[in-house]
Order: C-alpha cells, then sequence, then structure tokens
C-alpha cells in the first residue's frame, strides 16, 4: 500500500479549491495588527454609552453654587436684599415690583410681589418677570415697607446697587452697614463698576439673568459674593471709619485755634 502511495503521490494532492478554503481559515484566525479593541466597537457596551454622553447632562449634575447651605430660615446678622421694578407714570418711572430678602445662609426669609401706590404701565416683564396677575393679589407697598424696614434695621444689608433698591422701598440704611458688590473695591475694573451677572459668572461660576432676572438668585449672588470676601471686606470697612475717625479729630482740633485767633483779633 506504501509503494503504491510513493509511486503515485499525484493521486493524492488537495483539491486547489480546499487549499484556498484552508488558507482562509488560517488568515481569518490571526488578529489583525491594525484592528480595534472589540469592546469600543461594541455599541451596546456600558462603557461606550457614558463616553457618549453628552456634556449637558454632566453639567445638570453640578451643584448650584447658589443654594442655600442648610434650612436655617432665621434672621442673622447680615441680609442680602434685591427688587424688581415695574414702570408707573408715564413708563419711564420705576415703582417697586418685588423684593427679596435672604440670610446668610441664602435661604429666604422674605420674598413679596407689592402693589405699587400708582398704576402700573409697564410691566416690564422681559427683565423684571413680573406679570399682571402677579400683582393682584400682592401686598400694598406701605406693608413691605414696613416689613422690610424691620428686617434691615441694625443689620448688614447686602446687595448690588442697593441705592436704587432704597429709593424704591423709599428707606435708608446707615452707610457703615451696606455692603454693596457694585462698589467693593476688588470687584471693580479699572475703577468701574461690573454688572452683577458678570460678578456671578467670573466669581462665582454661575450665570445668573439670562432673561427674565430672578431677584432671589440676584440676592443669593449677592450674599456669595460677600461671603467669600467677607473677612477682607470688612477690614476695609473697619480701615474706613477709622481714617474717618482721624479726620473728624483733626477738624476738631483746629476748630479752638481758630476761635482763639478770632477772639484775638475782635480784642
Amino acid at each position: 500500500m506504501s509503494s503504491e502511495r510513493k509511486k503515485n503521490p499525484e493521486h493524492f494532492q488537495l483539491n486547489p479549491n480546499w487549499a484556498q478554503l484552508q488558507q482562509k481559515l488560517k488568515s481569518s484566525a490571526k488578529p489583525s495588527r491594525h484592528s480595534k479593541n472589540p469592546q469600543s466597537e461594541t455599541p451596546n457596551s456600558i462603557l461606550g454609552k457614558r463616553k457618549e454622553r453628552p456634556n449637558s447632562e454632566t453639567d445638570d449634575a453640578k451643584p448650584n453654587p447658589l443654594m442655600p447651605t442648610n434650612d436655617d430660615s432665621s434672621v442673622t446678622d447680615v441680609l442680602a436684599m434685591d427688587c424688581e421694578m415695574v414702570g408707573v407714570g408715564q413708563g419711564n418711572k420705576s415703582a417697586l415690583g418685588r423684593v427679596t430678602v435672604v440670610n446668610k445662609w441664602r435661604n429666604v426669609i422674605y420674598d413679596e410681589f407689592v402693589r405699587p401706590v400708582e398704576r402700573v404701565v409697564d410691566f416690564r416683564t422681559h427683565i423684571s418677570g413680573i406679570r399682571p396677575r402677579d400683582l393682584r393679589k400682592a401686598k400694598d407697598f406701605r406693608v413691605v415697607q414696613k416689613k422690610v424696614a424691620e428686617l434691615i434695621k441694625g443689620r448688614i444689608l447686602v446687595g448690588h446697587a442697593l441705592h436704587n433698591d432704597l429709593k424704591a422701598l423709599l428707606l435708608t440704611h446707615p452707610k457703615k452697614d451696606l455692603r454693596d458688590t457694585s462698589e467693593f473695591q476688588p470687584f471693580l475694573k479699572e475703577g468701574r463698576r461690573k454688572a452683577l451677572r458678570h460678578l456671578a459668572a467670573e466669581i462665582l461660576g454661575v450665570e445668573i439673568q439670562n432673561g427674565e432676572h430672578c431677584p432671589v438668585d440676584d440676592a443669593r449672588a449677592a450674599m456669595l459674593l460677600y461671603s467669600k470676601h467677607r473677612k477682607e471686606w470688612e477690614r476695609s470697612v473697619k480701615d474706613q471709619l477709622r481714617l474717618k475717625e482721624k479726620q473728624k479729630k483733626r477738624k476738631q482740633r483746629k476748630k479752638p485755634k481758630a476761635d482763639i485767633n478770632h477772639s484775638l483779633i475782635a480784642s
């Protein structure tokens, strides 16, 4: 039998088609050098889904720095206030339409829509966020004014361009107790005041006032700006008070000399 195989070796040669098939099988079994990780090619893989998540989902997961740090809604030694205005008279005159006060923990302790004394002719909704329905059951201006006056009395008041808010409320507040984020020296750019939304974006990394304003967010932003710079801010206030006190004493020392000279001339 073996002699027959030797004599006729061509009788046992592989079929050419079979040889090609074996060659294909061998080549497909070898991993390709340029092939990618099979896990990355699988669309249903969990890791693949995580990588493909849009940026908006990760942004939504970030905590809002303006949110209160606790649920304490007590009246603290420092309060922040923000007001929204409506148009009265010819529409170019501003009147109080809403006022919000938050404590140092940024919890809202007072938030009321206000019915102005004069008739509202422009709700300025695109900025104020106030609509006609909001003022239908709003509180009378005098009631709100009295409540706000009671809240801020003897306390440090924080806000942005506070003179506008106090003017709308027809109230005054001791200058030594005002902490205005539009006037704090480190917040100024080349001596110019910055808008609250710019300060919030640059210092706090949060966007506010995109469209209609929210007095709650604005008051919270002002309070957080103050809280982050409180030590530096209070130190500068004390330095200013000391300087004013020195200047006052110098003036008092000069007065007696002037009186003596006057009496000598008279004699």
